[in-house]
């Protein structure tokens, strides 16, 4: 089973900074980590493998500091990296990002199953693995919180609010993870010293790798604009409630937070 498990490399904080200009994130100097969906679908396909057999590839878009993320992901077990990464790809919106990522998914495959985590933390869209699997024409199952090999196939229990729904799964298919699927795994300490320290090949795949059409990527040709973008600004206000009978006081806290809508 060939399976593919496209990762994102997101800021590890709330304390992000936006270019007022662009109106997309600031990543320099910002500690990264693994998007938390995407490990869990990582660890779905290293399970896959496990049971099935099979060969797991991992591919990342981002800038050359994503490879970070992708020796990750070979430390867990992934058996095979690629980075795709072009400043022509910078800016690009769910759309452009899956325009490009199925370009990639097409150029490194053909491939059984396709993983994603279910959203990004910095995005929170939920838009790239459906994109993507609309891109690559094949079926999709959204929002899995289990997947088990069976005779037809792979059967997988999606998770929605109003409960959960079974369906057997036919490759080609694309899945996108929710936390509840698994745990992932810890990589151990060989196989991190083999991967951070050894020569562990990443392919890069740059604009000229990959058959997609320059005006239908990065901010000019992303359909989504954004027109206005700003950090919150956090404020602290600090009232004494003064009193000697401690009941008295209670009831001031009680009246202050149900004044607050807070009660």
């Amino acid at each position: 089973m060939e399976i593919a498990v496209f990762v994102k490399q997101v800021p590890d904080t709330n304390e992000v900074r936006i270019n007022q200009e662009t109106g997309t994130l600031i990543r320099d100097g910002v500690p990264s980590i693994i998007n938390p969906d995407d490990k869990n679908a990582l660890e779905a396909a290293l399970r896959l493998k496990e049971t099935c057999g099979g060969t797991v590839t991992v591919i990342s878009m981002g800038p050359p500091q994503a490879a970070v993320a992708l020796k990750e992901a070979l430390a867990m077990g992934a058996d095979k990296a690629c980075l795709v990464s072009d400043r022509a790809f910078g800016g690009s919106d769910t759309w452009a990002t899956a325009t490009i990522l199925a370009a990639a998914a097409k150029k490194t495959g053909p491939y059984d199953v396709i993983l994603c985590g279910r959203q990004a933390i910095d995005g929170d869209t939920a838009q790239v693995g459906p994109e993507l699997a609309e891109f690559l024409d094949i079926a999709q199952v959204t929002y899995v919180k289990e997947i088990r090999p069976s005779e037809d196939g792979l059967e997988v229990i999606r998770y929605t609010e109003t409960g959960n729904y079974r369906f057997t799964a036919v490759p080609p298919v694309l899945f996108t993870a929710v936390k509840e699927l698994n745990t992932p795994r810890y990589p151990d300490v060989k196989n991190i010293l083999r991967c951070f320290d050894g020569e562990e090949v990443i392919r890069i795949l740059t604009l000229q790798d990959l058959s997609v059409d320059i005006t239908q990527i990065g901010i000019k040709g992303s359909p989504t604009n954004v027109y206005r973008s700003f950090v919150p600004v956090k404020e602290k206000k600090t009232q004494m409630l003064t009193g000697t009978d401690g009941k008295a006081v209670a009831a001031q806290l009680a009246d202050r937070l149900h004044a607050l809508k807070l009660l």
